[in-house]
């Protein structure tokens, strides 16, 4: 680089370089066409594979309402397809393990965002504004010795 003798040399040379540009995300499918991604909450992990469709969701084999029996896990996956307003264009197979309901239900709809961003990167905005891309890292607290739960005490007697 050339060296710089005054303050107005400066100036010019600072407003010569190039603002660094928003980073260009592309399209990722497998070989299959397909969008690939794994979603995780709390002990769950979900591997969902997106391709274009008619709406259909399939988790583990069964179809996601008799998977998810509770009204609030289907909402709760179907959050990422509404926000993006995909609603019954990709069919969505994942397979999830372990964790309970709850987490499982978080993971695929975690894996679900980051597929439908893998698919149409034009999504990522909106997805990320919605919190869906984000990994929620709380986790169960492990039990210390000494104590009957995470920070639970034992009861204490006087006599």
């Amino acid at each position: 680089m050339a060296e710089l003798n005054s303050l107005e040399e400066l100036g010019s040379a600072v407003a010569e370089t190039e603002e660094p540009q928003a980073p260009v995300y592309e399209q990722k499918l497998d070989a299959h066409g397909r969008a690939y991604a794994t979603g995780k909450r709390k002990d769950a992990v979900a591997r969902v594979w997106l391709t274009p469709g008619s709406g259909k969701i399939t988790i583990n084999g069964k179809e996601y309402n008799a998977y998810f029996g509770r009204p609030v896990l289907q909402m709760l996956i179907h959050q990422p397809i509404k926000a993006a307003n995909r609603d019954g264009q990709y069919d969505i197979v994942a397979t999830v393990t372990g964790g309970g309901l709850s987490g499982q239900a978080g993971a695929v709809r975690h894996g679900i965002s980051k597929a439908l961003t893998h698919y149409e990167p034009t999504l990522r905005p909106v997805l990320k504004k919605g919190g869906f891309l984000t990994r929620d890292s709380r986790v169960v607290e492990r039990k210390k010795y000494g104590k009957a739960k995470a920070r639970r005490s034992f009861q204490f007697s006087k006599r």
